[in-house]
């Protein structure tokens, strides 16, 4: 069971939080506002806990405020929707994480990152983080993917029918 959105499109970071799913005990998706952080984190989540949810003047946020780990509970892997919220979730994830031999546990999203100082432990070998970054045109089916530029700056060459649409308007 996953908690995935209707109309969501798969992304491309899937493979790498697929992969750090069976590494790490917890991953840590960041990036900009609205790249699909949370839709692409719900995809691989049981349970979700939205700390900015307004219901009940911010529920969620005051419990974590005042116990971060009350909001641990949930089958997992369970997603933290803005965590650094409340920084000190940080460390009750990764105390967590310490406690178990389990794997891809939680999912941490968030656009801004806290202060360095406002947790206690950088979560290394618990907590992976993951870069996520705006929707390409390959993700969204405008661009077929034939032309690479990881492939162009590496001295390889456009395909052919790439080539011959260049310059008409295409």
């Amino acid at each position: 069971m996953t908690l995935t959105e209707p109309g969501y499109q798969r992304r491309l970071v899937e493979e790498t939080i697929n992969r750090y799913s069976t590494l790490f005990g917890a991953l840590s998706v960041e990036g900009l506002k609205w790249c699909g952080k949370t839709w692409t984190a719900l995809n691989h989540a049981n349970s979700v806990v939205y700390i900015l949810d307004p219901e009940n003047n911010y529920a969620n946020r005051e419990a974590a405020r005042l116990n971060p780990a009350s909001i641990l509970d949930g089958p997992h892997p369970r997603l933290i929707d803005e965590w650094q919220e409340v920084p000190a979730i940080w460390d009750a994830v990764r105390f967590q994480c310490d406690r178990t031999t389990d794997k891809g546990i939680f999912l941490l999203t968030g656009s801004a990152k806290p202060k360095e100082k406002s947790y206690s432990h950088r979560g290394a070998d618990r907590i992976a983080k993951i870069r996520m970054r705006t929707m390409s045109l390959y993700e969204s089916g405008e661009s077929s993917g034939k032309a690479s530029l990881k492939a162009l700056f590496a001295g390889g060459s456009l395909p052919w029918d790439i080539k011959e649409s260049r310059g008409r308007g295409n």
